[in-house]
């Protein structure tokens, strides 16, 4: 039993959510989102509230009742509220800058790293050791900030690199001498 699929989600007032077959738009103060979902999923608009229903228990459909209802909730959360990560950025001599609507990092290679964001997302950089990623789609904010953590992944010896803001980086003993 999908406990999360059985929860009502609530639309908050100056958002709009339409209905056509199983295509979902979502308008708000922040912009506008579409998503298709599974054919099988009953998708209920009723007042304020949205429910999925499932046709039946089978594995699949259990399956697809829990992920469409948190598509639909962070739908409606990112056009109300939207969703940032902030991102850290330590090590010495390793920084960034926001050059126009590119974002420049340096992190110890040959050359700076430049990085355009897509649309929908937008970069901030408040200190040079710090990034914000933010955006009305869970989804490609999270795979932004991936992006940028994989340019310089922290590493286990020093802590060095691109990490989440309060990423535990587990630390590793350097050699010995004898």
């Amino acid at each position: 039993m999908s406990r999360i699929g059985l929860k009502p989600i609530q639309i908050p007032d100056g958002v709009e959510v339409k209905l056509n077959n199983n295509t979902v738009t979502v308008k708000g103060p922040k912009g506008e989102l579409t998503r298709d979902f599974h054919h099988d999923m009953k998708i209920v608009i009723e007042e304020n509230v949205i429910t999925i229903e499932r046709p039946s228990d089978h594995k699949d459909h259990r399956a697809l009742h829990g992920t469409t209802r948190s598509l639909i909730s962070n739908m409606v959360e990112g056009v109300h509220k939207g969703f940032e990560k902030s991102l850290e950025i330590i090590g010495v001599g390793y920084r960034a800058q926001k050059q126009g609507n590119k974002v420049v990092i340096n992190a110890g290679y040959s050359h700076p790293v430049e990085i355009d964001p897509i649309d929908g997302i937008e970069i901030d950089v408040p200190k040079n050791t710090q990034l914000i990623v933010k955006g009305i789609n869970k989804e490609t904010v999270g795979a932004v900030a991936a992006n940028i953590r994989a340019i310089r992944p922290p590493e286990p010896y020093k802590g060095k690199g691109i990490r989440y803001e309060g990423e535990y980086v587990r630390r590793k003993e350097g050699k010995t001498a004898k």
